[in-house]
């Protein structure tokens, strides 16, 4: 007789629980032995409903675990940029020119315009697309580590991009410079210099969230998803100077809206071990939900979340290699 599989058992165990309320998990095996055994705790709860909700949810738990898909994209990393601009082609021309960014992906809309590209700058791939009304723009801040910031501070500026600040040599272990792209994103350029605040595994492009109330988002990422403090500089009066998080192989810098580094939240999607789990822990942590997780046809299960800051979360996992 063929072997069940583990999605098999568990949907046969669960089965046999809703028709026979009160009865002994039906023998499974020991991967399966545990869920089983919460099917059974939680079989008298009184609405159908829940109980078809559990067993639809096991049944998904148990098709994640006998899956060796990773659930971090090809060539993403834990945490990735989403712009959202006016003028997304006209951007992602810019960091060509720029940065040498190579383009992965593009899928247009009817109008012309970009719904969803994908490009690589360095070790590091962003995602753009066009602004709209259901999503507004979003200027994000952009730490870029660079070889030569002079060299690609001038490529910057040539390729049409706006000057925030010259190539300066900083106390901190940085030698650096500041532009503004043609859809409002501030890349600040930088290479590190002596005793350097950059991290060993930093990679080349690093998120920057500059937005009002930043001490208090150090604890929303803690909570929600599991962030690491790795260090934390303030003012005598608790004004955030300078942070940086770590969420899986990701860092991401934070600090204090102030005028000379104006609120620019920023759209983020975050690859997770399990988007259900990692969505109902942010909103537990204080996000209010923008779309619930669903399973996408590119193969990732996605659902989003702003925080309290204003930043977009799109809380993600790869669940099924797609073929192009």
């Amino acid at each position: 007789m063929p072997k069940r599989s583990l999605a098999e058992q568990l949907d046969q165990a669960v089965q046999a629980l809703l028709d026979r309320p009160g009865s002994a998990p039906s023998s499974v095996t020991a991967e399966l032995d545990e869920l089983a055994r919460i099917a059974a705790d939680l079989q008298e709860l009184p609405r159908p409903e829940f109980k078809e909700n559990l067993r639809s949810d096991l049944r998904r738990r148990a098709k994640m675990s006998t899956t060796t898909v990773n659930p971090i994209r090809e060539g993403f990393h834990t945490l990735n940029l989403y712009l959202v601009v006016k003028g997304a082609a006209e951007v992602l021309e810019f960091t060509q020119q720029a940065f040498g960014a190579q383009e992965m992906l593009r899928v247009n809309r009817p109008d012309g315009n970009i719904m969803h590209a994908e490009f690589r700058v360095g070790d590091s791939m962003i995602e753009i697309g066009e602004a709209n009304e259901q999503f507004p723009p979003l200027p994000a801040s952009i730490h870029l580590k660079v070889e030569d910031v002079d060299s690609v501070y001038a490529k910057a500026l040539e390729a049409g991009g706006f000057s925030l600040c010259p190539p300066t040599d900083h106390e901190y272990g940085e030698r650096g410079g500041g532009v503004k792209d043609p859809g409002g994103n501030h890349w600040y350029i930088g290479s590190p210099r002596g005793k350097t605040h950059f991290l060993p595994d930093q990679r080349s492009v690093t998120p920057c969230l500059h937005i009002t109330g930043a001490t208090g988002c150090i604890d929303f990422l803690k909570q929600a998803f599991g962030a690491e403090e790795i260090m934390r500089h303030q003012t005598p009066d608790g004004i955030l100077l300078h942070a940086k998080m770590r969420l899986g192989d990701t860092v991401v810098e934070m600090s204090e809206a102030r005028p000379e580094f104006p609120a620019m939240p920023a759209n983020l999607h975050l690859y997770v071990a399990d988007t259900d789990a990692a969505y109902k822990q942010a909103l537990a942590a204080g996000a209010t939900s923008v779309r619930e997780p669903v399973d996408e046809p590119y193969g990732d299960r996605c659902g989003g979340v702003r925080d309290p800051f204003g930043n977009w979360w799109w809380v993600a996992t790869h669940i099924k290699d797609v073929s192009s």
